[in-house]
């Protein structure tokens, strides 16, 4: 039954995920055609962004308590109307209203399927498992823009966002089918409400270490992904072709090293394997300005995409003893995924006002040196812990 419901959780997330890419590349253009500007776009996206933050600490926590599936379930099927429910609005705000309730979705699936894997994994393992739950992620994102950028261009934007609701329902109905209904039900009943959780958290300087580092290192996202066509374009000779293949060197190096990671991670020293990443991340974010070659940006993104993926499976599997020990998987995965959220925002907005009003290398200068310090903050306050209770690990 462990391996069903392993299969059929990874499946299901790949397929769902697989679907939020595929309309990556022609949201923004069929927001335009919304006559959507700079401002309303950044509302399109912010509206997404806030509902899940918000929701996905409160919906973790409530999985403990009442079981997991049917918020894995609830999510799917809005993603699915979201998909039906996108190629009908016609106006800006409409698509706003949509993209927050997408959020809502979204609160309810990454979160989840985090805690079922941490629940999942045995003793020992909680870096492995992670990382398989990683590569679905990140190979569903990775494939789904190729996919959307084919049927746009044959059947039309309506043609997209119908396959997103397709691909939506079919992971809903998988879970249905497959998805045992009490596998994640360990705390079920007898989880604290969230804010006893929060105060707890807050209370452990580890926790909050692990919390600090996992939104340290998600301040690169916006600067290294939707900045790059802007730096690039700088160059004389570069094409979209040239983009999409550095972004597809980062997302892919880091899909096909997330379980060789994830076994270093159970295996090794975890904090070393995150300082000495994160030092390398936030270099080579500083030294992206000064790169003036495809076949160098090439090479800084499959870096990038290295040391991303030791990151992803230490913290995924500190956040996975961290809940089995404290809080709950659902509880403590649903924190995780908001730090993430929050990381994003606070990178977008010190990249945006950076770019503004010294640049766009600023826009790598400032969150580069975020990521070094605050990466160094999490260290401390990881090893302190360590080091006052005796903890410190060699897996």
């Amino acid at each position: 039954m462990k391996n069903n419901t392993l299969i059929t959780l990874l499946l299901s997330v790949f397929i769902a995920l697989l679907g939020i890419g595929i309309i990556v590349p022609v949201m923004p253009i069929f927001a335009a055609e919304l006559g959507a500007g700079g401002f309303a776009l950044g509302m399109i996206i912010a509206a997404f962004s806030i509902t899940r933050g918000l929701l996905q600490p409160v919906v973790g926590n409530f999985s403990d308590q009442w079981g997991r599936k049917n918020f894995l379930i609830s999510g799917l099927f809005v993603y699915g109307l979201v998909g039906l429910l996108i190629p009908h609005a016609t106006e800006v705000p409409h698509l706003i209203i949509i993209r927050a309730f997408h959020g809502v979705g979204s609160a309810m699936i990454v979160p989840i399927a985090m805690a079922y894997m941490s629940f999942l994994a045995p003793a020992g393992h909680e870096g492995r498992y992670m990382s398989y739950l990683n590569i679905a992620i990140f190979c569903g994102i990775g494939c789904g823009p190729i996919i959307g950028g084919l049927l746009s261009d044959n059947w039309g934007l309506p043609s997209v966002f119908y396959t997103m609701a397709c691909l939506s329902f079919l992971a809903f109905i998988l879970v249905i089918l497959y998805m045992p209904g009490q596998i994640a039900s360990d705390r079920q009943g007898t989880a604290r409400p969230l804010l006893s959780s929060l105060h707890s958290m807050l209370g452990n300087s580890k926790t909050c270490g692990i919390l600090l580092a996992r939104y340290t290192t998600m301040i690169i996202m916006v600067p290294s992904m939707a900045f790059l066509p802007l730096l690039m374009s700088q160059w004389q000779g570069s094409s979209g072709l040239q983009i999409g293949i550095i972004i597809a060197c980062r997302t892919l190096v880091n899909a096909l090293l997330q379980i060789p990671f994830g076994k270093v991670a159970d295996k090794y020293n975890k904090l070393l394997l995150f300082l000495v990443s994160s030092i390398l991340l936030a270099l080579v974010i500083l030294s992206i300005p000064s790169l003036d070659s495809f076949l160098q940006m090439a090479m800084a993104y499959l870096i990038m995409g290295t040391v991303e993926a030791a990151i992803w499976a230490v913290l995924g599997a500190y956040a996975s003893l961290d809940a089995k020990k404290y809080y709950g998987h659902g509880t403590m995965m649903g924190v995780f995924s908001f730090a993430m959220s929050a990381g994003v925002f606070t990178g977008a907005v010190l990249a945006g006002f950076s770019m503004d009003g010294w640049g766009i290398a600023w826009a790598y200068y400032v969150t580069g040196s975020a990521v070094l310090l605050l990466s160094l903050l999490a260290v401390v306050m990881i090893f302190r812990y360590d080091r006052k209770y005796h903890l410190t690990e060699s897996g």
